[in-house]
């Protein structure tokens, strides 16, 4: 399952998680953010209850994305004890996610 964040959601369900976070920065109108959604999706599926999926529209959340330098959509961040662990900005694959994930699982 992906959670949909907002400014007033994020500290609670990523700062604060005590499981690794996947977040997605993303818009609808970006063709990458398209390809990128069911890989997300499946990792969500393949790493339930190991890491919480999320996902930030930034056209909605912009000043989320600003705070936390995103440029580039699709960016997707691994959150690991309330701190960025790791970072991939473009459209990737189902492996380039997994091998940031099992960094900190």
């Amino acid at each position: 399952m992906e959670i949909n964040l907002t400014g007033a959601t994020f500290d609670g369900e990523v700062l604060k998680s005590d499981i690794p976070v996947l977040v997605d920065f993303w818009a609808p109108w970006c063709g990458p953010c398209r390809m990128v959604g069911p890989v997300i999706g499946e990792i969500a599926e393949e790493y339930n209850g190991k890491v919480k999926v999320c996902k930030v529209n930034v056209d909605e959340e912009g000043s989320l994305a600003a705070q936390h330098g995103i440029v580039s959509i699709p960016t997707v961040m691994l959150f690991s004890k309330g701190r960025v662990a790791g970072k991939l900005v473009g459209a990737r694959s189902f492996d380039d996610y997994a091998d940031m994930i099992e960094k900190f699982i």
